[in-house]
């Protein structure tokens, strides 16, 4: 009898396979969520590498309190729903202690802060491997990622120094203080998470469907009306349908006018876009090397 996987199927077998190394071969993982739809099919994606057990690591959530209400709530709903243990590390936290600087100006973010953050949750809790939903065809600095992504002792990426990946052998190898990114869905495209999230009936933030918000356009970019955002004097809200491709700060996260409300037309509406995801995000709009910058320095 022939035994053929369909790609979703194959997408799956390969992250599963990736999420067993990780707690075969690290002695303290965890997974990164940020409650948008790439790190909730992570979770789904461990529940069912480790099903019927519970997952044995945290969710890693690094809060820059500059955060989607929605995003919050649908947090811990999918914290308590998946009984995994969160971890909540606060950029406010590294402001009060003096570790950054927060920025001024209209153009100000906390995004570009939650480096330090992240790194120092990683050092608080001696995680040695922290799982992503990075994926290739996001951005070009993200294509550079292997799955098992090594990380010296201070959090940096050498994109020029990276370990040989050949067939399914992933080198965990690291010094004390070191630890891995790794991104068990680095072959998926944004419409095979679409396709899996409707395969698997996998729940999401309201936020990815259309619903009206006042918003202002900046560089192309239409933004959340929000007390985060100050605005320029020619700026002007209006209310529009809009949705979200992707979730982060509210400072940097754009929204895209859209009509569609139920994922069949979300699968339609994502199958016939000619930008990328991230074409929609402030902080990569900074500099053509924004995300590399931010990674070397530790960024998710």
């Amino acid at each position: 009898m022939d035994y053929i996987l369909s790609n979703l199927e194959q997408l799956e077998s390969e992250a599963v396979f990736v999420i067993r190394e990780i707690a075969t071969q690290f002695e303290k993982p965890m997974l990164l969520f940020s409650g948008g739809k790439d790190s909730m099919l992570m979770l789904h994606l461990a529940q069912k590498a480790f099903y019927p057990a519970r997952i044995p690591f945290p969710i890693v959530h690094v809060d820059t309190g500059h955060n989607f209400k929605e995003t919050i709530e649908y947090r811990d709903k999918m914290a308590k729903k998946y009984e995994v243990e969160l971890v909540v590390g606060l950029v406010q936290d590294s402001i009060d202690a003096g570790k950054v600087k927060e920025e001024t100006g209209i153009n100000s973010s906390r995004n570009y802060l939650q480096s330090v953050t992240l790194l120092e949750t990683i050092e608080k809790h001696k995680f040695d491997a922290a799982l992503g939903g990075g994926r290739r065809d996001e951005e070009k600095a993200r294509a550079k990622e292997r799955f098992f992504s090594h990380r010296n002792e201070f959090g940096e990426w050498d994109p020029k120094n990276q370990r040989p990946e050949l067939w399914n052998l992933f080198n965990g190898r690291k010094n004390y203080g070191e630890h891995f990114r790794v991104f068990p869905i680095s072959n998926w495209t944004e419409l095979d998470v679409w396709q899996y999230i409707k395969k698997e009936n996998i729940e999401l933030p309201s936020l990815y469907f259309v619903h009206k918000k006042r918003v202002f356009q900046r560089d192309g970019v239409w933004l959340a009306e929000s007390d985060f955002n100050p605005m320029k004097d020619t700026e002007k809200v209006v209310e529009k349908d809009v949705r979200f491709r992707t979730i982060g700060d509210i400072t940097c996260t754009g929204a895209i006018e859209s009509g569609v409300s139920n994922i069949n037309d979300i699968i339609a509406e994502v199958a016939a876009f000619r930008v990328t995801e991230r074409a929609g995000r402030a902080d990569d709009k900074r500099s053509d090397t924004a995300m590399e910058d931010r990674k070397k320095e530790g960024y998710f």
